[in-house]
């Protein structure tokens, strides 16, 4: 049997939840920005898009092309609660159900939409309850085909409020008229490169040789954009109540503004080695690599890798000081650190020695308190005084399992 495959991505998603719940923002341009003093919007209602208006935008410049534009401070948990809200009652429609990000999921309905009247009728149930029980401001937009690649690309296609079906009879005819950046994993410098080579289409795709790609791009990328020009995607809906395979974590943070204190910049990327730390405790998994990438004056990359696996933000710290190393010279405005070489802690060793017996037993202690009260409630000597950065849920990637089981 064919499998029937939904994407549901809601429209103007952060922006259209403020309108829902102040009725001053609706039917006016409105511009979502982040918390931590960032002049940037992360996310536009589709008022404010009409006027060109897009995320990431500066927010003088939305001033100055929409002077009535209003701004609003992201609420991150309250989104998180609407897309929760949501996903519960998909659920009441598939068992298998995927959160692809805080706006988007996936649903197999291959076995359940005749059970509902067809998948249009499916469709037409879940959009009146999004209505009734979320919101007449909040819509998304659905996408149908027997696979997840086609079945975003026809969300995206449709948007907003939109359904759109791409079938093996229409998908030459969708390939034609789309664009390159249409398709999930294809970026503007992918497409830059594909334009060189005389490719302008996913069409273009379909006819190009495999060899032509790997030449390029690479084994896999090569073999990923063939499969891409011939609307092949294998993959599965993987529900939110099976383990993903987790291959790394990691945190990233763009700093309010060009931070030239050497003091601040490693406060900062100590809380987020924090950050990693609690998620690869929260997943049960210890890394034995650990890699940092500051971005600013200069680019800073480095990595460090270990014999013996490990779980701490200090650990992590000593890692990034180690790839640093007195490279730290300007300002810095972006930072990303990151833990790879995964293993699962339950199949590690416990500690030999009482002192080490002692120090995860204490930081078993600080997570609960830090989940109970708030993240950074109980920090590291060296953060006193430092700002608490501002934690947004993110990505549903490296530790979606956990937090959806958290969450449920």
């Amino acid at each position: 049997m064919q499998k029937i495959i939904l994407h549901i991505d809601f429209d103007s998603f952060f922006a259209s939840v403020e309108q829902q719940d102040n009725p001053l923002f609706r039917n006016r341009p409105l511009g979502v920005t982040a918390t931590n003093g960032r002049t940037c919007i992360i996310a536009a209602s589709r008022e404010a898009k009409k006027y060109g208006i897009t995320s990431p935008s500066r927010t003088p410049d939305a001033k100055r092309i929409c002077p009535q534009i209003i701004f609003v401070p992201a609420h991150f948990v309250r989104y998180w609660e609407i897309s929760q809200q949501f996903v519960k009652i998909c659920h009441e429609y598939s068992p298998t159900i995927e959160v692809f990000s805080i706006d988007e999921v996936f649903m197999d309905v291959t076995d359940t939409a005749t059970l509902f009247g067809g998948v249009t009728s499916l469709i037409q149930q879940l959009r009146k309850r999004l209505v009734h029980e979320i919101g007449h401001y909040i819509t998304a937009s659905f996408g149908i085909s027997h696979n997840k690649l086609l079945a975003k690309l026809a969300s995206g296609l449709k948007k907003p409020n939109g359904v759109m079906e791409i079938s093996q009879d229409t998908l030459w005819q969708v390939y034609a008229s789309s664009q390159l950046t249409d398709i999930c994993g294809i970026g503007y410098r992918i497409k830059k490169r594909l334009n060189q080579m005389g490719i302008y289409t996913p069409l273009h795709l379909r006819s190009t040789p495999l060899s032509s790609l790997i030449a390029e791009f690479g084994n896999v990328e090569g073999r990923f954009l063939k499969n891409v020009g011939l609307g092949i995607d294998e993959s599965s809906v993987i529900p939110t109540t099976q383990e993903s395979k987790v291959k790394s974590v990691g945190r990233q943070y763009c700093l309010p503004g060009n931070e030239y204190d050497k003091r601040k910049i490693l406060q900062n990327i100590y809380e987020l080695c924090e950050e990693v730390a609690f998620k690869l405790r929260r997943l049960k998994k210890k890394a034995r690599t650990v890699g940092i990438y500051l971005g600013g004056q200069q680019s800073i990359h480095g990595r460090q890798t270990y014999t013996v696996p490990f779980d701490t933000g200090k650990e992590i710290f000593e890692g990034c000081l180690l790839s640093i190393g007195n490279n730290l010279l300007g300002y810095v405005r972006q930072i990303s650190i990151w833990t790879a070489n995964l293993e699962n802690a339950d199949n590690l060793p416990s500690p030999l020695f009482l002192p080490e017996r002692k120090q995860e037993q204490l930081t078993k202690i600080i997570d609960q308190i830090n989940q109970k009260f708030g993240h950074h409630t109980i920090r590291n000597g060296f953060l006193l005084y430092a700002d608490k950065l501002t934690t947004v849920p993110n990505g549903f990637s490296s530790d979606n399992y956990a937090t959806n089981q958290k969450a449920s």
